[in-house]
């Protein structure tokens, strides 16, 4: 085994703030994936597929999901889907579930909200909590 491991050291920000569950996935998968297909974007996204599976992503890190699987069209069909993905929602769970995350992260009008709007607002929720904590 070789003593540099390019997994950590392409570990993103909201990772480094997630449980060490979530941060071995990410490394593991990384490592692994770059012996298949080389360092780069493929690498990544597969290593990050691997972590939506059993994580999703609230505010600025990752929590371990309550059911494991797809969090996403985009992640049940394959890397050759159009499908949308929900950048680590787990746009799968229940809308109980994903009312509890848009109240955990103060999303306003979220009672009125559908299924998909809360996956949206949600999304968009995390990208604000990300950005606010590389300042």
């Amino acid at each position: 085994m070789p003593s540099h491991m390019p997994g950590r050291e392409e570990l993103p920000d909201t990772l480094k703030r997630s449980p060490k569950k979530a941060q071995r996935t990410f490394i593991k998968t990384h490592d692994s994936a770059v012996e298949q297909y080389g360092e780069g974007e493929r690498a990544h996204r597969t290593a990050l597929s691997a972590v939506k599976h059993s994580f999703e992503k609230v505010g600025d890190h990752w929590e371990a999901k309550e059911k494991k699987g797809p969090s996403d069209a985009k992640a049940a069909g394959g890397r050759d889907t159009d499908a949308p993905t929900a950048g680590g929602v787990d746009a799968n769970a229940s809308k109980k579930h994903l009312m509890d995350v848009a109240r955990r992260l103060d999303v306003s009008g979220r009672s009125t909200m559908t299924k998909p709007e809360l996956v949206d607002a949600i999304q968009k929720a995390n990208d604000r909590e990300t950005r606010k904590a590389r300042e």
